[in-house]
């Protein structure tokens, strides 16, 4: 099993392929903190006259980090919604499941380690079919952010803005992606390699018939898990590492 990161990107991302002005997101997240601090603890108030927030106020602030979570998040989603995105990235592949992989030795002495492959390919690309719906939660839960959620993420950890997605979003998102899943699941093939591997195991010595799987539910949380690694990935590139101001609000925030 992989080992996943614990919270989300908020993917902003590596490289904006729009023509934007290349700049450095460590030296934005840096300026927004140095520009948000003061004004997001003070009063309405006092933040529109404090000369710390370099003349931004809270509106313009907050306005610019919704603009820069929209986008890093529809790039995230972007990611893992492509063909392969889950399937050739290790950080989110979903492998077999447990029930399965623990007899994988089993398997391919058996004959049966093409067919697991076939699986497992399958079960990737059903959460990749699934991974578009997640922009549109992801962009509401966004627009419905208060004061006190920005400044958690402005002030808070690496994975603050992850957090804060998995906190308000998980369910909705849970709720979405399973009926699709449940449907991909049929299209890729998924349930007839899981019927044809549990009709083969059960004649395995030993493991017998006790593979019971609810495929639907096992392939939506990785396929959230996922997700939500690839979006905390993003929010600790975001401060570290370079990328692009792709809008006028951003440049004035970020400036």
């Amino acid at each position: 099993m992989k080992t996943k990161p614990t919270a989300i990107t908020i993917g902003l991302v590596l490289t904006i392929s729009t023509p934007a002005v290349m700049a450095d997101w460590g030296g934005l997240l840096k300026d927004i903190q140095e520009n948000s601090k003061t004004l997001l603890n003070s009063s309405v108030s006092d933040a529109t006259s404090s000369k710390q927030a370099s003349n931004l106020d809270i509106a313009t602030i907050i306005s610019g980090l919704k603009e820069a979570l929209t986008v890093g998040s529809e790039r995230a989603v972007a990611s893992v919604s492509k063909p392969g995105g889950y399937l050739k990235n290790a950080d989110i592949h979903i492998p077999l499941p447990p029930q399965i992989e623990k007899v994988g030795s089993l398997m391919r002495q058996y004959g049966m380690g093409g067919l697991a492959d076939e699986f497992e390919t399958s079960l990737n690309r059903a959460a990749e079919k699934a991974a578009p719906q997640a922009t549109d939660i992801l962009v509401n839960a966004i627009k419905a952010m208060s004061i006190d959620d920005a400044k958690n993420i402005l002030n808070g950890p690496d994975d603050a803005a992850t957090q804060y997605f998995r906190s308000h979003t998980s369910d909705q998102l849970r709720a979405l992606f399973k009926p699709t899943i449940d449907k991909s699941l049929d299209q890729v093939g998924s349930t007839q390699y899981y019927n044809q591997l549990t009709d083969k195991i059960a004649d395995i010595p030993v493991v017998g018939k006790n593979i019971n799987i609810n495929l639907p539910d096992y392939v939506t949380e990785e396929a959230l898990d996922g997700l939500f690694t690839m979006l905390a990935s993003e929010e600790k590139k975001i401060r570290e590492n370079p990328a692009a101001r792709t809008t006028e609000l951003l440049k004035t925030v970020f400036k």
